[in-house]
């Protein structure tokens, strides 16, 4: 059964869902709950979440609050216990089908016997386009994120931060309407991550696509983003959102700006105040 078919068959997303169709992202009442022998893991509990069109957010929070457990279950990589998820109108399983983001994983999980370019053309293939189609598209975004001239080495060949990119053009070759990306340049460097994220705010502003981002660093956060959302230590809650008042178009010197030093000040201050937050809501919209 092709994709098409495979998405026929699945239900129809019900009435509730109308709403949430000019949303790219709507999450509601959403809790993931792991079995465990002694007593179960509360990964998520209660998340309220809706994220628009072109919106680039971010999820920040300590480690193990489950900022990557609500990014995959946006992805449909994790089920949830409770709750609902809509993407672009679609729920989870139809919008993975139907090829409606792209994901960018913590490394970049590039094959090593095969080229750049042949790495990014691979799953343009899989989806049965073409090879010279497949090429043409695989070239056009490695020219997006600045590999143009790189196609024929190999990622071992490449520092970590180019293999990013080969890992970012290969995400955004199908033509997400969505780009989830979960700390993928946590492992860089200090001067090689600011290089990236300058680039990546400069493809957002070109191309204007929802980004769903998940990092640990408050001014990665703070520098990208349109809102950041803060989470509370397991289980994970939201605890507040912060909206960017930075201006849409950003270069790395506004981190010296009183209001980049204001909004992430505001940022530490939540996820200082969520060490000490009891159960709660996780409802943010605003």
């Amino acid at each position: 059964m092709n994709a098409p078919d495979r998405l026929a068959a699945l239900p129809a997303a019900p009435p509730v869902a109308a709403a949430a169709a000019q949303a790219a992202v709507e999450v509601r009442r959403a809790s993931v709950v792991y079995p465990a022998p002694d007593a179960p893991v509360h990964a998520l509990s209660e998340i309220d979440l809706t994220i628009a069109q072109g919106e680039f957010v971010s999820l920040i929070g300590p480690s193990g609050c489950g900022k990557t457990t609500l990014l995959r279950v946006i992805a449909d990589l994790e089920p949830i216990s409770s709750g609902e998820v809509w993407v672009n109108g679609l729920t989870p399983q139809q919008a993975r089908l139907a090829r409606a983001y792209g994901y960018v994983f913590q490394a970049p999980a590039l094959f090593p016997w095969r080229t750049v370019l042949a790495n990014v053309m691979l799953p343009l293939q899989i989806q049965g386009r073409p090879k010279a189609e497949s090429e043409a598209v695989a070239r056009e975004h490695l020219g997006r994120v600045g590999l143009g001239g790189f196609e024929r080495k190999y990622p071992w060949q490449l520092s970590g931060g180019m293999q990013q990119r080969v890992s970012i053009a290969r995400a955004l070759g199908f033509e997400p309407k969505i780009l989830m990306m979960d700390e993928p340049f946590g492992a860089l460097d200090e001067i090689t991550r600011d290089g990236l994220n300058d680039q990546l705010q400069q493809l957002w502003q070109r191309e204007r696509r929802t980004v769903v981002f998940v990092t640990h660093s408050i001014a990665e956060a703070v520098y990208l983003s349109t809102r950041i959302v803060v989470m509370s230590p397991r289980p994970g809650r939201i605890l507040k959102v912060i909206r960017s008042t930075l201006p849409d178009e950003r270069t790395l010197d506004l981190r010296d700006t009183p209001e980049f030093m204001a909004l992430a000040h505001e940022v530490r201050e939540g996820l200082a105040h969520g060490h000490g937050h009891g159960p709660g809501s996780g409802h943010a919209d605003e």
